[in-house]
This record gives C-alpha cells, sequence and structure tokens, in this order.
C-alpha cells in the first residue's frame, strides 16, 4: 500500500495522543507525597478512564506527574482492540522493567482491556507488572496498591453489572480546556463477532442520568464549552431511578445535557445503527447546541458478512437509516467504521462495501483489514481465511474511495460560513487558531484578537482533503 493511501487512514483511537501521559492541573491546590504516572491507549473511553483513576488515587494521596522518573507508581491504561496497540503495550512495559532496577520500591500496573485477557501472561510468566486492575474495578486500586507494596501480586478483574463510576468526578486531563468528554454508560450487550469489548468490559450498564447532567454542568462552569457523550452504545442508554418513578432514554439525555446552556456543544459517539431512533434525531433538530454529526459504524456493506458479523441489520436498512438522517437532518455529517478482508469476504461482497460508501458518503471513515483478536466469538466459529494481501488491497481500495469523496465533501464547504469553537492554536502557525463546526470538520483561520473558547462565525475560503481553511466574518 502506498505511504499516501496508508496516511489517509484514519483511526478511531486518536493516534496522536497514543500513550499520552496524564498531566497534572496547571495549578495544584494540594501538596502530595507520592506521585503516580499514566499513560493511556486506544479509545476516548480509554482516556476518560484514567481521569477517574486520577480522581481516585488523589483521594489516597498520589498526586499526578509527567516525569516517569519521579514517580511511585506506573499504571499504563490498555486497549484490545487491535494488535499494534497491545504490541505498544508490551514494549512499554519492558522499558518499566528497566525503571523497576533502578527503583526496586516502584510499582506497575496495567490497567483496562488488555487486563482480563493477559493477567497470567503479564503477571506470573513475563513478570512485567505487580497489579492487574480490569475496568470495573478502579475503586479497589487503594487495596491493590497496598497488597502489591506488601509484595504480593495484585489483581482484580471481576467485571461488574452495576459500576458506571457515576458518583466520581474525573479529574481532567490537562487538554485544551475547551472539549471534554463524559461517560454515559459503561460495556455492551452487542455480541458482534469481531469485537472483544463485552468480554473485556462486560455487560451493558446506564450511568445515573442526574450524575450525567451535573458532570456536564460542572465542565460548563469550569470553562468547557463542548462535552461528548461517550458509551460503547449511546442510543440503547436507558437508566432508572430505584423508586422505578422515572426513567430516562438517550435522546432524554441529549435534550437534559443540552439545556444546561445554548453555549455547550454537545456531541455523542458511538451509535449502533439499530438502535438510534427518530427521537433522538428530532431532538437534535430541536436543539442548535446538539452538533450534526453522527458516527454511524457500517463495518460491512454485504448483508452476508454483517450477518456473520452478528450486526443485526442488513446493507438495505442502513441505507434507509441514513435517508432518514438526511431528511430529518439535512446538513448532518455521518463518520463510519469499515472492517475489509472479514472471514470468507468475497471480491463481490467487498464491491457491495464501496456501493456502499458511494451512496452514504462518509465525512469521515475509520477503516481496518480485518484482525483476529483471541477471544471474540470469531476467532471461534470462523477461520480467518483471507490472505493478508489480499486484505491490505481491498483497504487500500476503500481508503482510495473514500480520500475522493472526503475530498469532494470539502469541496463542497467553500463558500459557506459556519460557526466554529475554538480549541487551541493552529499546529502549523502562531497566528492562526482552529476549530471544528458542527459537522466535526477541522477549519483554520487567522488569530486576531479571538481566543481559545470563542465561537467564531467563519466563512470558508478553501480546503484540503482533512481540513477547512477560512477567515472569520461578522455575523
Amino acid at each position: 500500500m502506498r505511504k499516501e493511501m496508508l496516511d489517509q487512514i484514519t483511526k478511531v483511537h486518536d493516534e496522536s495522543r497514543q500513550g499520552e501521559a496524564f498531566a497534572p492541573a496547571a495549578i495544584e491546590p494540594n501538596t502530595y507525597s507520592k506521585k503516580f504516572y499514566i499513560e493511556s491507549y486506544g479509545c476516548a473511553m480509554n482516556f476518560n478512564d484514567s481521569e477517574i483513576v486520577a480522581s481516585i488515587l488523589n483521594e489516597e494521596g498520589f498526586g499526578s506527574t509527567r516525569n516517569m522518573e519521579e514517580a511511585d507508581l506506573i499504571l499504563v491504561n490498555t486497549c484490545s482492540i487491535r494488535e499494534k496497540a497491545e504490541q505498544t503495550v508490551r514494549n512499554r512495559l519492558n522499558e518499566f522493567k528497566g525503571a523497576k532496577k533502578r527503583n526496586p520500591g516502584l510499582l506497575v500496573g496495567i490497567l483496562g482491556c488488555m487486563a482480563e485477557r493477559l493477567k497470567s501472561k503479564l503477571l506470573e510468566e513475563e513478570k512485567l507488572v505487580d497489579m492487574v486492575v480490569g475496568p470495573d474495578a478502579y475503586r479497589s486500586l487503594p487495596a491493590l496498591i497496598a497488597e502489591a507494596e506488601g509484595g504480593q501480586k495484585a489483581v482484580n478483574v471481576l467485571l461488574s453489572r452495576e459500576e458506571t463510576y457515576g458518583d466520581i468526578s474525573p479529574v481532567r486531563l490537562d487538554n485544551n480546556g475547551v472539549t471534554s468528554f463524559v461517560s454515559i454508560m459503561r460495556g455492551c450487550n452487542n455480541m458482534c463477532t469481531f469485537c472483544v469489548v463485552p468480554f473485556t468490559r462486560g455487560r451493558e450498564r446506564s450511568r445515573d442520568a442526574h450524575s450525567v447532567v451535573r458532570e456536564a454542568r460542572e465542565l460548563f462552569e469550569n470553562g468547557y464549552r463542548e462535552v461528548t457523550l461517550l458509551g460503547q452504545n449511546v442510543d440503547s442508554y436507558y437508566w432508572t431511578n430505584e423508586a422505578g418513578d422515572e426513567t430516562v432514554t438517550f435522546a432524554m439525555l441529549l435534550e437534559r445535557v443540552a439545556q444546561i446552556d445554548p453555549l455547550l456543544r454537545v456531541r455523542f459517539s458511538t451509535s449502533h445503527p439499530k438502535d438510534i431512533t427518530d427521537e433522538v434525531l428530532h431532538t437534535m433538530a430541536k436543539y442548535e447546541n446538539i452538533c450534526n454529526y453522527i458516527h454511524l459504524p457500517l463495518q460491512s456493506g454485504s448483508t452476508r458478512v454483517l450477518q456473520l458479523m452478528n450486526r443485526t441489520y442488513t446493507r438495505e436498512w442502513y441505507m434507509k437509516k441514513v435517508d432518514r438522517i438526511r431528511e430529518i437532518l439535512p446538513d448532518c455529517g455521518i463518520s463510519t467504521d469499515i472492517i475489509t478482508g472479514f472471514c470468507t469476504e468475497t471480491e463481490e461482497e467487498h464491491r457491495e462495501t464501496m456501493e456502499v460508501m458511494e451512496y452514504a458518503r462518509y465525512d469521515l471513515a475509520y477503516m481496518y483489514f480485518y484482525s483476529e483478536r483471541p477471544g471474540t466469538l470469531a476467532a471461534r466459529r470462523y477461520q480467518d481465511d483471507i490472505p493478508e494481501e489480499v486484505k491490505k488491497r481491498r483497504l487500500a481500495e476503500i481508503v482510495e474511495l473514500h480520500r475522493r469523496h472526503s475530498l469532494e465533501g470539502m469541496q463542497r464547504e467553500v463558500g459557506r460560513t459556519y460557526k466554529v469553537l475554538v480549541e487551541g492554536t493552529s499546529k502549523r502557525s502562531a497566528e492562526e487558531l482552529f476549530g471544528r463546526n458542527d459537522q466535526n470538520k477541522v477549519i483554520v483561520f487567522p488569530k486576531e484578537n479571538y481566543q481559545k473558547g470563542d465561537y467564531v462565525m467563519v466563512k470558508v475560503d478553501s480546503c484540503t482533503s482533512g481540513t477547512l481553511r477560512g477567515t472569520a466574518v461578522s455575523e
């Protein structure tokens, strides 16, 4: 595959953040006797989990540091979705093994999705870590640290049907101070055969709606201007209070968060096509501050392959869902996930995927070739029988097609004016700012007197396949 094609394969994981160390607050009011260092890998859920872990550790007298050398505790928050992510984590753990030799009192722990799957290998066989903590066991961290300090191998990878961490106020990663994630649920009930999430994060459970709204309001009061409601499948959010007299659906939760303040932008991710309802779409249309952008994973354009994946919809049904979104939200941006080269996929089925791509013309696509993950239903049921060179060639073809759609979509934006939330200074020039419009497209424009957190009307003057360039205009 040509390098320029590889560069166009946008990942669900924000590659610029993989391995990012948790940063302490710029002004830390507390002093801590011990320091922890945490790196995060994988999706936004993992980065949000690191914020929860930081809050728990702060309560236990641990302060965060970005200097690994001064840490008493090193934690790696992991992902099992792709083989590459796992290998990166293993490499880092080997590096930390060297740090333990220099500092015998140092504890190293692994958190998250790799914990359950590889606990015995990492603890006993390779002796890379002192602690293994699953995504539902973060409250037990203080006890596990005490065990590890006493020389025991500390493990808790039990999955929960109740844990949502709804009462914990996450310590925010020191990112841009404008946008943030709010987790609204944990786990997943959709047993897609290619996916390991139900086995690493457990069954689906929704967080107390009042705690979600409270967290979003606190973020707004602290200067944040955009929240993204996070879940493996946000559309199946369904919360009922203990008395049983209050029920909140995802559409209702979306409305409650939007009503906090018109200046608070609201996004959400991810949607399963089978669960996104007209009620959600009409709620989006009703509130100007709910962004017109939906991540709607396709995975495959072949009905037969979708059945093998246990996606529970057909290609025709999916295309009608795209129609419905465009009917209710004509300007809605749509992104997707696509896996090419799934078990037994034929050339004709590969072309069917490209036909749906032509139909939907996605603004953004996260594209992969199939990589068998141990422990998934597909690994147990099917043979991974498509040669890697065929997978890579098919991936190159869908990447090339999406690249053309993306450029054409960007070119259609030239001449239009959008409301942009400023997220920071452009990486290429200190004289320019960048932000995103409603449809999640990045727009770069001259700084002038604007600053982070401002809403600015920007007229688009030109574009590349990935970025719009414009000029601020008076409303």
